[in-house]
């Protein structure tokens, strides 16, 4: 068996290590050392992209091999233009659940691939419609403490999926890692998966 990896991954998110273990790409893990900070006048879908693109520059500046594509994402929640990052504490979580209640957002994954040769970029754009949520249910889903590092404090792949009324887009892209989009990113450098 081959221990080169066919890619790095920067970032240390089980999700997209779990979603690349799924598609069948052997990785190394390069944990990410970007500033996730927004910009005036940047607009979501700059945001998210430039954010994935730092994360595969600065894993690539850190690994010896660059021929080795590292792959950089970044997911983002957006409610009526605004962005909805990871919340601070217990009631910044609750008030984004609770504004998130009974509406319809996006959930902006973008995607980069980049060795020394080529860089290449995919966005997932999923829109996501929650039921109505009080703030009792709220409270209870702080405590099973999912919410902590999610960007609009909520994970689609665990108990929040009870939240979801509807999704209109990729489940994987909502989860942090758009298996279609990054299929075709792993194609364009070589990497066929089946």
């Amino acid at each position: 068996m081959n221990h080169q990896p066919q890619i790095y991954l920067a970032s240390s998110s089980p999700r997209r290590q779990e979603i690349l273990q799924q598609m069948g790409v052997s990785f190394a893990v390069i944990p990410q050392r970007v500033e996730e900070e927004t910009r005036t006048h940047e607009s979501p879908e700059e945001l998210v992209i430039r954010l994935a693109l730092e994360k595969s520059k600065d894993g690539l500046k850190r690994q010896n091999n660059q021929k080795i594509p590292v792959l950089g994402s970044d997911t983002i929640v957006v409610l009526n233009g605004e962005i909805l990052g990871k919340p601070d504490n217990k009631e910044q979580s609750i008030e984004m659940l609770l504004s998130l209640s009974d509406k319809t957002h996006q959930v902006m994954t973008a995607v980069v691939l980049a060795n020394e040769r080529h860089i290449k970029k995919a966005i997932s754009i999923s829109e996501v419609t929650f039921s109505q949520l009080d703030r009792n249910l709220c409270e209870n889903y702080w405590q099973t403490n999912e919410p902590v590092d999610k960007a609009g404090s909520y994970g689609i792949q665990g108990q929040a999926a009870l939240f979801i009324k509807n999704i209109n887009g990729s489940y994987s892209g909502v989860m942090g890692l758009p298996v279609y989009e990054t299929g075709l990113l792993l194609n364009q450098f070589g990497i066929n998966l089946l």
